[in-house]
């Protein structure tokens, strides 16, 4: 009989911790999961499902808006913003029922409390004892909030407290932050009717990825009637009567105000790591953490502690949910003494805009950073029979290929159903593939997916 009441004790059920689970239990092992909220984590509570749910409901409201152009007319049009927060809920409720229940099935602990690592091999969690012979931290970000005058006025808020919003009409809505939390929220609230102006304090919105999409989804947001500000460090925010004023000052080094109902603060996320180790751990480790309260963690995510591990957010890195899912599977397969078996050098990132935005690999730009001579090839979606017929009038498909073997090693998609073509491309950078082979396979016609072969055409 084993000495520790688990194999497995994980700290968070979001992507990565209920993934870590679901592979260590397949591989035999004895699994606890401790969650002090809802099973499904940042993602399905209040992050990208949600988000999306809210944004398929803009969505058809968009194009039920704009459909007089292709014939199809709706008289007395309305968005109703409590019944598309409803909507939102019961989507999250089905997919919360369906973590739970896999739970269930596996045979898997699901203990619910705040949990706390107060020495090796020993968690407790709302003060009741437990030991694991490995724990896994998934413990995930939180939403951070600079410190700008003015960030604590009511009616400044974060994305989680917009999620539970439900959609609700906000007139004036001012976002803070031109990356992809921002930029959603601008594409979800303009779609809907509400005037938004984004304010981004970098020269360009999207700043981590490829130029020209930063540009041309500007350009994007701007006709939809969305004010776009880069370069414009906000300065204050103030209280007028109802309304917030922020204040900003752009390139020309002029201030300018800005009315709103709501102030929504989008600049990055920070570990929610606080509590999860003792003070006691804390002074016996004192490299546990970085100074921002990251988790420091070796190639094989172990922490200084040995048998501790922690993947996801809270390890820093790429802070997304399947990044976050697919460490942990990594990880569950290191502590029981496989390779790694998930390729993470492929990376594909999603942006829901409109049109969609999804890249993965490298840009020309970091290519040639790296010493790597390529190849660009782009294929204007402008050509594309299914966009013409879908009505979406910006977009590009580019891939990034080595000059010399013309290996791609880089895609970055401006088009409808983006987030459904990078797969491919994540598979081409993985597998190693050619321009030529890519070029040499048989999309359908008329479909989004054959720009992909078209651009390795070229």
């Amino acid at each position: 009989m084993s000495e520790f009441n688990y194999d497995l004790l994980i700290i968070g059920a979001g992507p990565g911790g209920y993934e870590a689970a679901f592979y260590a239990a397949e591989l035999g092992m004895k699994v606890a999961i401790a969650e002090k909220d809802r099973v499904g984590g940042t993602c399905l509570n209040r992050g990208c499902i949600p988000t999306k749910a809210l944004m398929h409901s803009s969505d058809v409201y968009r194009d039920a808006a704009n459909g007089a152009a292709i014939g199809v007319e709706v008289e007395g049009l309305h968005a109703n913003r409590k019944r598309i927060g409803e909507r939102k809920d019961e989507v999250l409720d089905t997919l919360r029922n369906g973590i739970a229940g896999l739970i269930k099935k596996k045979k898997i602990d699901l203990l619910e409390g705040e949990a706390k690592v107060i020495a090796p091999h020993r968690v407790t969690v709302n003060g009741e004892e437990y030991t694991a012979e490995n724990i896994l931290i998934a413990a995930g970000s939180k939403p951070f909030t600079p410190p700008i005058p003015g960030h604590d006025l009511p009616g400044v808020i974060d994305s989680t407290e917009l999620i539970d919003m439900g959609g609700e009409e906000i007139p004036e809505f001012v976002i803070i932050g031109g990356g992809v939390i921002g930029i959603e929220f601008a594409t979800i609230y303009a779609d809907l009717g509400d005037h938004v102006t984004v304010i981004e304090g970098l020269d360009r919105l999207l700043p981590v990825i490829d130029k020209e999409i930063g540009r041309s989804i500007k350009m994007t947001l701007e006709k939809k009637g969305v004010d776009v500000h880069v370069s414009s460090p906000v300065q204050k925010i103030e209280k007028d009567g109802d309304k917030l004023v922020v204040t900003l000052k752009n390139k020309k080094d002029e201030e300018i105000s800005v009315k709103a109902d709501k102030v929504l603060m989008c600049v990055g996320r920070r570990p929610n790591t606080a509590g999860v180790f003792s003070n006691e751990l804390l002074k016996e480790y004192p490299d546990l953490e970085d100074g921002k309260g990251f988790i420091k963690v070796d190639e094989k995510y172990e922490t200084p502690i040995k048998s501790v591990y922690a993947i996801g957010d809270c390890i820093g890195g790429v802070q997304l949910a399947h990044v976050a899912a697919a460490e942990g599977r990594n990880a569950v397969a290191m502590i029981n003494g496989c390779q790694a078996t998930i390729n993470m050098g492929t990376v594909p990132s999603c942006i829901y805009t409109d049109p969609e935005i999804a890249v993965v690999g490298l840009t020309a730009e970091e290519a040639k950073e790296a010493g790597i001579d390529v190849v660009t090839k782009k294929y204007p979606m402008s050509a594309n029979g299914k966009t013409i017929i879908a009505g979406l009038d910006r977009g590009f498909v580019k891939l990034v290929a080595r000059a010399d073997d013309h290996k791609i090693i880089g895609a970055h998609l401006l088009c409808g159903r983006a987030s459904d073509l990078i797969g491919e491309l994540a598979v081409a950078i993985g597998r190693g593939m050619m321009l030529e082979e890519v070029a040499n396979i048989i999309h359908p016609h008329p479909s989004f997916a054959e720009a992909i072969m078209e651009a390795a055409r070229l």
